[in-house]
């Protein structure tokens, strides 16, 4: 401690460290391609992969559903396009219906899997309104529950996340089919 009352770095200070590392490749734009095209897109990738490489839980016509990377909270689902379009407004009108189809299929699967209490939806269109990839518009269905807004994302910002990705993904999946 300085003469003046301060902790040097590295000093105990009686909190516990919850280190989450992996987050540094969000914050660091990991995966976010460097212009608009869709040769540099990741959700334009996603479903050339398999459905567990890519965590895709569902596959339809025009929009497919995959977790989100960078999850809110277990089950954090976006709902994408095939097509690399950006603007709500450039959607088809079969685009618009399946993925407001998938986005209700998505919550009743969500409720039934995990039981959430409410959820958020949301499409943050362009890169000041928070999108990470702005260039490929996608619909978020984040399930939560009572008490899930804790201290972590607040105090510390990390969130913790009891569930791996895959894990969510094939239960998510499975239930789809049923």
């Amino acid at each position: 401690m300085t003469e003046d009352g301060y902790m040097l770095a590295g000093e105990p200070d009686g909190f516990q460290r919850l280190w989450t590392p992996h987050r540094m490749a969000y914050i660091d734009g990991a995966g976010r391609p460097s212009d608009a095209s869709a040769e540099q897109c990741p959700f334009c990738a996603v479903p050339g992969k398999s459905d567990a490489d890519g965590l895709i839980a569902h596959r339809g016509q025009s929009a497919y559903v995959v977790l989100n990377l960078f999850p809110y909270s277990p089950g954090h689902l976006l709902v994408c396009p095939y097509r690399h379009v950006a603007d709500y407004t450039d959607l088809e009108a079969a685009e618009v219906a399946e993925i407001g189809a998938l986005t209700q299929r998505a919550m009743e699967v969500l409720r039934r899997v995990s039981g959430p209490h409410g959820f958020n939806l949301g499409i943050n269109q362009g890169q000041l309104a928070g999108a990470g990839i702005a260039a490929h518009l996608h619909q978020h269905v984040v399930p939560r529950w009572h008490g899930d807004a804790n201290f972590f994302p607040i105090i510390g910002q990390t969130k913790a996340m009891p569930e791996l990705l895959g894990d969510t993904r094939n239960k998510i999946a499975n239930a789809w089919l049923q």
